[in-house]
């Protein structure tokens, strides 16, 4: 246990027979539970994790490959029947240094968070050596699912070393968050419709010598499509179904209204290339619009930024 709460160790593991056992070697003595799922592995993932000798260690294993997101998710379910109380991700591969779990843990356990996840990039000696291209998706990225997710605070998305109270987990539609690459962003998404508060936490990363097997041709058009769909769904949940917030109205005035003043605004262009002279009036019948439309988005912005959950709600495990 770890400040009175239950700590399950939740391991998604594919193709790691070469490190799953440091994984399980190096586990901290207050993890109760270490819960791996073998994702259909062709190696011998699941023979090396059988062969340990560690009593805390539960090996599922998937007979069809359903992703990183689809391990987690079975791991987490598991770890729900063990009775943790706080699950946290650690992979397979050994690039999540088990030192700084009390400093995730923390943040779950006695600082009120619901949710907690690791941040890379803290400090400017972070992107030392980052190709310049990683920097600009890195940063894309995360605004990107700030916008989806409505978490303004929190960056570096795609970072899966998290912990979460299982609390929370039993609150959440676990069977339609993603499977795949894009399971945090879509996890976020899910965890600010529910508000629950969230905090980054400085993680250094441990880089190891895999090689990434992911095909950004496929998984770029698929994130993208995530967030968008993602987007919409938390501003109905959270601005329009459960509230009807004045962010919502704000959000969908300011649309219409640029779309309208955009329209407007191709249409003078034509005109005018047309040699039709456009006057004073025409113009601002294009401008007005653009400018309280953009007013209202910006509004609509400002306003969501400052709805983010931010703020520990929940009260400390006792030992």
């Amino acid at each position: 246990m770890y400040n009175g709460a239950k700590i399950a160790a939740v391991v998604p593991a594919y193709n790691e027979a070469k490190m799953i056992l440091t994984v399980i070697d190096t586990m901290p003595d207050f993890v109760d539970h270490i819960v791996i799922v073998d994702d259909c592995s062709p190696d011998e993932t699941s023979a090396v994790v059988a062969s340990s000798s560690d009593p805390r260690v539960h090996l599922i294993r998937h007979e069809v490959n359903q992703g990183v997101g689809g391990a987690i998710l079975t791991a987490h379910r598991a770890a729900l029947e063990l009775g943790a109380d706080v699950n946290v991700v650690m992979a397979g591969d050994a690039q999540m240094d088990p030192n700084y779990l009390p400093t995730l843990l923390d943040a779950v356990t006695c600082q009120g968070y619901g949710f907690a996840k690791a941040n890379r990039f803290f400090s400017p000696e972070s992107f030392q050596g980052m190709p310049g291209y990683r920097v600009a998706g890195n940063i894309m990225l995360s605004f990107m699912t700030k916008l989806a997710s409505g978490y303004w605070h929190l960056f570096d998305p795609q970072n899966g070393y998290t912990a979460i109270r299982t609390s929370v987990l039993k609150r959440l539609p676990l069977d339609r968050i993603a499977l795949r690459y894009s399971f945090e962003n879509d996890l976020l998404i899910h965890l600010n419709i529910l508000q629950v508060p969230a905090v980054d936490v400085p993680i250094p990363a441990v880089y190891g010598n895999e090689v990434s097997s992911i095909r950004l041709s496929k998984v770029v058009p698929e994130l993208l499509s995530l967030l968008t769909k993602g987007f919409w769904r938390r501003i109905w949940y959270r601005y329009v179904l459960w509230s009807f917030s004045p962010i919502a109205l704000l959000l969908f005035g300011g649309i219409l209204l640029s779309g309208i003043g955009l329209a407007i605004a191709v249409w003078v262009c034509f005109q005018i290339a047309a040699s039709v002279v456009a006057t004073a009036a025409t113009v601002m019948l294009a401008a007005l619009p653009l400018m309280l439309g953009s007013q209202m988005l910006i509004s609509a912005w400002q306003l969501d930024i400052q709805a983010s959950p931010s703020t520990p709600s929940y009260p400390p495990f006792t030992e």
